[in-house]
């Protein structure tokens, strides 16, 4: 894959999506424009796993009759086998191609208002489609993961069009341009359409303000900590993400080793949990291979006997959970003797997250600056985990303005139950380390390689990284804020008194010299002077 066919699929898909720009915010035409692109792919994912049944009789899938009898034992043929292999099964006539060539086909012909056969034709065709889609995977191993997929494209939402013919003509525009596009997938070692889904997803997410926080981590965030997390691994048994949002950062993971054999994940957001299963999905994970779940991590954690090898997580900053008395007894925090605030759920998903960690795991997460020195509950929670548990491996400052939604500088905390190094916790402070753009702060591939190279090698660098004793962090009493570590401070230049002082008596000398010159022009004005 070039890059320059990389850009060209992100500016067609784009270019798609502004033909909803002007109807609805991006939170609302996000999802029909991810939702159609998906669909697109798994008619196209199908389309030529059917045609590789049907080689060997010299037949393609879209010459099959579906009102034959030799027609309909070759579908059901290729139903079971899409549906043990896919997940899922498209008839020839509920293929994207088709339902997009019948749009076009409307759009083509002029209709009047009356015609309302043709003003709902498409809209119909493609909601029964994607019921359908669903209903193919009833009482199979792929349920869970097709269940109420395309809940969130609305296609008779009044913000596509006020009325019925006005919908129909901007589905079948979107569908029609779609369809003129070539995803690449017979290319099995291409990502193409992978990473153009990730670069809309982060371009949503720039138009979405404050809640793009819910569903996206800035690409440069996730590499980080997926590098970190496969520290010297090129296989992972398992990552979990418990506030996987997209499911970008999971992906993100599997970049950088050879294979994932396991992806979990819980995401509260119905909608995002919806587009983080079709991330997955279009990835080309096998649904056998991931479990995203759809619930509230912290009061219904849904992976009870979960034992991650790597964990990454963005979880909300700061936000309210019911620190119930009844978690007091919950094994994911009962050993702590403590609770986070209501107010600060930051250490509940640390604990969260240290309870799903394996022995021989990696956790990185991002989290506020506040988790490293506020005291009460949270101070005893992270006195815990270093005195006791001896599990904070190091502590990363990033710079601020780099999330979408915040400007807040950000931390992030990487755990290990077994430690290689036992005796220090790695201080890395990367806050002044950025390139501006705009209004916003952007981690270059310069400034993540000096994090992760910095953090892989244990290196102390002046005024950048330090490795604390477990004694220096007692001595200040379980305080991990960074600058209590890493000193910053650059000294100023000594200041020449002597020659201060002589331009200051020069400066005098001009004063008194215009001063002059001044009282001389107002006597040669008969006003007074205004000294």
């Amino acid at each position: 894959m070039s890059e320059e066919q990389k850009k060209l699929l992100e500016k067609q898909l784009w270019a798609i999506a502004n033909l909803l720009r002007g109807k609805m915010d991006a939170d609302d035409y996000r999802n029909y424009i991810l939702g159609f692109i998906f669909f697109k792919y798994l008619s196209e994912k199908l389309h030529i796993y059917a045609d590789e049944i049907l080689s060997p009789d010299n037949l393609t899938y879209e010459q099959l009759d579906e009102n034959s009898d030799t027609g309909k034992l070759y579908i059901e043929a290729v139903r079971k086998a899409c549906v043990k292999n896919l997940g899922y099964f498209l008839k020839p006539t509920e293929l994207f191609t088709s339902i997009a060539q019948k749009g076009n086909n409307l759009n083509e012909v002029e209709t009047n208002d009356n015609d309302e056969a043709k003003q709902f034709f498409i809209i119909e065709d493609l909601e029964r489609i994607l019921t359908n889609i669903e209903q193919s995977t009833m009482g199979t191993d792929s349920e869970d993961d097709f269940v109420r997929l395309f809940e969130d494209l609305d296609l008779t939402s009044s913000k596509l069009g006020r009325t019925a013919k006005a919908q129909n003509e901007i589905i079948a525009k979107i569908l029609t341009h779609l369809d003129q596009i070539d995803f690449q997938l017979k290319n099995s070692d291409s990502d193409l359409l992978g990473d153009a889904y990730e670069f809309l997803i982060g371009e949503f997410a720039a138009g979405a303000g404050k809640k793009a926080g819910e569903f996206y981590t800035p690409q440069a965030v996730s590499t980080i900590l997926a590098k970190i997390v496969t520290t010297r691994k090129t296989r992972i048994k398992s990552v979990y993400d418990p506030t996987c949002g997209s499911g970008s950062l999971l992906l993100r993971v599997a970049r950088e080793v050879d294979d994932v054999s396991f992806f979990y994940g819980q995401e509260l957001n119905r909608t995002t949990y919806n587009l983080a299963r079709m991330n997955m999905i279009l990835h080309d994970v096998h649904y056998s291979k991931f479990d995203i779940k759809q619930e509230d991590t912290l009061e219904e954690p849904q992976h009870d006997e979960l034992r991650a090898e790597a964990i990454v997580a963005n979880p909300p900053f700061s936000a309210n959970w019911s620190a119930k008395s009844i978690f007091s007894t919950d094994d994911r925090f009962s050993q702590y003797g403590k609770l986070a605030p209501k107010t600060k759920a930051d250490f509940a998903f640390v604990q969260h997250m240290v309870h799903h960690l394996d022995e021989n795991g990696i956790m990185a997460t991002v989290l506020p600056h506040g988790v490293l020195f506020r005291g009460s509950s949270e101070a005893h929670i992270r006195r815990y985990l270093i005195e006791d548990r001896n599990y904070i491996d190091a502590v990363i400052g990033l710079p601020a303005n780099i999330f979408f939604g915040t400007g807040i500088p950000t931390c992030i905390l990487v755990i290990k139950k077994c430690r290689e190094v036992d005796e220090d916790i790695l201080f890395i402070d990367a806050s002044n380390h950025f390139e501006k753009q705009g209004k916003d702060n952007k981690l270059l591939p310069e400034h993540i390689e000096a994090i992760v190279g910095t953090y892989k090698e244990r290196l102390v660098k002046g005024k950048y990284s330090y490795k604390a004793t477990l004694k220096e962090i007692a001595e200040n009493d379980y305080n991990l804020n960074i600058p209590r570590y890493v000193d910053t401070f650059e000294e100023e230049e000594p200041v020449d008194i002597t020659a201060v002082a002589k331009e200051i008596q020069d400066l005098d000398r001009e004063l008194a010299k215009t001063d002059s010159q001044i009282a001389d022009f107002c006597k040669q004005l008969n006003i007074n002077t205004p000294f």
